[in-house]
């Protein structure tokens, strides 16, 4: 399928092998271009040479406005607009009520939250009408998992803008809506718990979800391009669980 034909993307946090780059990969397989960044300039770099010609890397942090402004005049000088802002980059940490603190959790709402708005924000004016911008959401949001506390409060927060943004934006022809992915194997669970401790948190993880496993990058990346596509037109302030039932039975 062609579905993104002729269209320009842009994927925050697209370098990492994880659902950006599977996501990356899918939308160059449905003809668009797609503009990555990200803040390992490495991953970014062997991401281009595994996708090819379809896709240019501009290392960034979505943090700094100036590093936005830097990917969306890459984009601009494109010459196309956007026609698609898949809003993906992302943190996250352990801590409980009794552990978690001030820095950490401003750590975490700075990246998710504050983050995600500027990224959606500085790319307004390049957003053709028709553009969709999905946004990266979780189960997370929902489930109250101990010790996740800061994590699941920046992805609730995404859904909560998800149906703002998109209310503020129809207007103008863009629809925005979110995607909750549930457990995922990408490297972050790495990252996050440790390589000697992965194994067994991805068993456990898999272990709860009624399909059995944690998902695929590419199972994520599928439901994400099913959002920038027409085919998702009816589609607007929604937000698509991809989650294996986790929380849906």
């Amino acid at each position: 399928m062609n579905r993104l034909a002729g269209k320009t993307a842009v994927i925050t946090g697209g370098g990492t092998r994880g659902i950006g780059r599977a996501t990356a990969a899918r939308f160059v397989a449905e003809g668009a271009h797609v503009f990555i960044t990200g803040r390992r300039k490495t991953e970014l770099d062997e991401a281009v040479e595994v996708l090819g010609a379809g896709v240019t890397a501009v290392p960034g942090d979505i943090t700094d406005p100036d590093d936005l402004d830097r990917l969306y005049e890459t984009v601009r000088a494109h010459g196309r607009g956007l026609d698609v802002l898949f809003a993906n980059a992302a943190t996250a940490s352990f801590g409980t009520v009794e552990t978690l603190t001030a820095e950490e959790l401003g750590r975490v709402l700075g990246v998710n939250v504050t983050g995600t708005m500027l990224t959606v924000q500085k790319a307004l004016p390049l957003l053709n009408e028709g553009a969709s911008v999905i946004v990266n959401a979780s189960t997370a949001a929902d489930n109250g998992t101990a010790g996740f506390g800061a994590y699941a409060a920046s992805k609730a927060a995404l859904r909560t803008l998800t149906r703002t943004w998109a209310n503020e934006l129809k207007g103008r022809g863009v629809r925005v809506n979110a995607i909750s992915p549930g457990p995922t194997d990408t490297s972050g669970i790495t990252e996050l718990v440790g390589e000697d401790d992965a194994v067994a948190f991805k068993a456990n993880e898999g272990g709860r979800i009624a399909i059995g496993r944690i998902g695929r990058p590419d199972e994520i990346a599928a439901a994400v391009a099913f959002l920038a596509s027409g085919d998702s037109s009816f589609m607007l302030g929604a937000n698509l669980y991809v989650d294996g039932g986790e929380n849906q039975i």
